[in-house]
């Protein structure tokens, strides 16, 4: 064919959507499904999906419509919608385009979802720390239907991967009102056998309804409550039940939880074999390092003449004993030289030389004080002396003996003639006293003064 018959993507894509727009069909659809991958943008154009138990359809509701609808979308909520279906040529993807969404009667359970929800988390139970798997478990527990696919593809998984592992079905109701119950009931049987690594729970895919046990409060305690790891493998990779989120881990799809479960044991034993390996070679090399060690040091001129492995420590031990006398004659001459000037220093600091000196000088202190003693009282008599014969000098009785007398009346003593007056009178003489009788005074004239 020539080149000019083969169509371009992008004409083939505008066929087809172009079949899409004039279908009378595709026009108007009426459309019942489950809302998935719903993030509300808001104030924008949103973008979801909705599914059923075995397909799904992308789904676009423009502003204008969006803000028309009288509740707010969910993921997991089941809606009508009313739309034209077209292609998007970028991706080459069918779309609806929806005008019209209302709920389909399960707006009861999604609220009962999210409240259970919003509490456990409340409580911690999502958050509480993970328990993780065992690596290489011997026994796994799965709960499930007998009669669905999951206990299969399991089985199926885990012989290819680790045949050696022991699988048990604990059969289970997964769907209905008796659901709950057995499951809890089943969680239990298996935690109190107390012989199981592992615990896988799960079922197929499947509406909200159908999911149902899987979210009620009494499945997510007893899972929480497991003192056995729990992989929980509910519904498609889309579907999140609360106990996925309970559990320590989640998988996708049965095939999943059963490749988390267990290892590939053709890769382990490889790895086993590939660390025998190196642990040879490297016990090899490391012997091959030490013969060689061991080698050079045979040959070394120390093992031939052994001798003179301590020719060197001898000196140096004749060496070190030299300076130790050396040291030791050192300190010796150190100390004496040091207890002779203390022994000097003693006999300087003497106390019997000072009590002599001492002495010696309270000697001659007493020479020098007796001596300026008798030369002060020798000065002092002489003084004394000079003062006696001055008043020896001045004595009235030394007058007197010269001839002189002097006279009282009234035991006054006359100094002039003013101070006699006629009467008796007393003589003083130097030897003696004698009474006289005044008769008459005669004061001296000026010219007798003269």
């Amino acid at each position: 064919m020539a080149t000019t018959d083969y169509l371009t993507v992008t004409a083939l894509t505008q066929y087809l959507k172009r079949k899409f727009d004039v279908d009378p069909y595709l026009g108007k659809v009426y459309l019942t499904g489950e809302i998935s991958n719903f993030r509300l943008r808001p104030h924008a154009h949103q973008y979801f999906s909705l599914k059923d138990d075995h397909a799904k359809i992308s789904a676009i509701m423009f502003k204008s419509a969006f803000e028309k609808l009288k509740f707010t979308p969910e993921t997991g909520m089941k809606v009508l919608v009313t739309g034209r279906i077209s292609l998007y040529e970028p991706s080459g993807s069918y779309q609806i385009y929806v005008e019209r969404m209302e709920p389909d009667g399960i707006g009861q359970l999604y609220q009962a979802y999210e409240q259970l929800k919003q509490k456990l988390e409340t409580e911690g139970l999502f958050s509480a720390p993970k328990r993780p798997l065992p690596r290489f478990p011997k026994r796994i527990a799965v709960i499930t239907s007998p009669s669905g696919a999951v206990i299969r593809d399991i089985i199926t998984t885990t012989r290819r991967r680790y045949p050696i592992a022991q699988i048990v079905l604990y059969p289970a109701v997964v769907q209905g009102d008796g659901a709950a119950p057995d499951l809890v009931r089943q969680i239990q049987r298996v935690n109190a056998a107390g012989t199981y690594d592992t615990l896988i729970i799960g079922r197929g895919g499947g509406s909200i309804e159908d999911l149902w046990p899987f979210n009620e409060e009494s499945v997510a305690r007893a899972i929480a409550a497991s003192q056995i790891p729990v992989i929980s493998s509910v519904g498609h990779e889309t579907d999140t039940t609360i106990a996925d989120l309970v559990a320590d881990v989640r998988a996708a799809t049965p095939t999943a939880a059963a490749e988390l479960a267990v290892p590939v044991l053709s890769d382990e034993l490889l790895k086993l074999q590939q660390q025998r390996t190196r642990l040879l070679n490297a016990m090899s090399n490391r012997i091959n390092f030490q013969q060689e060690r061991l080698n050079k040091l045979m040959t070394a001129y120390v093992f031939r003449q052994p001798q003179r492995l301590y020719e060197t420590y001898v000196q140096r031990l004749d060496r070190a004993q030299q300076a130790l006398n050396r040291n030791a004659q050192t300190r010796v001459q150190q100390a004496t030289q040091r207890v002779q000037f203390a022994r000097q220093g003693l006999v300087a600091q003497s106390p019997l030389a000072r009590v002599q000196r001492d002495q010696q000088t309270v000697s001659q202190t007493t020479v020098r004080l007796t001596t300026e003693m008798k030369r002060y009282m020798a000065k002092q008599q002489e003084h004394v002396g000079q003062l006696a014969s001055g008043l020896d000098y001045l004595s009235p009785l030394k007058i007197m003996g010269r001839g002189y007398s002097y006279v009282t009346q009234n035991d006054h003593v006359a100094r002039a003639t003013a101070d006699l007056k006629p009467g008796t009178a007393t003589i003083h003489l130097s030897d003696g006293t004698a009474e006289a009788e005044i008769k008459s005074i005669k004061p001296a004239t000026e010219d007798q003064h003269e």
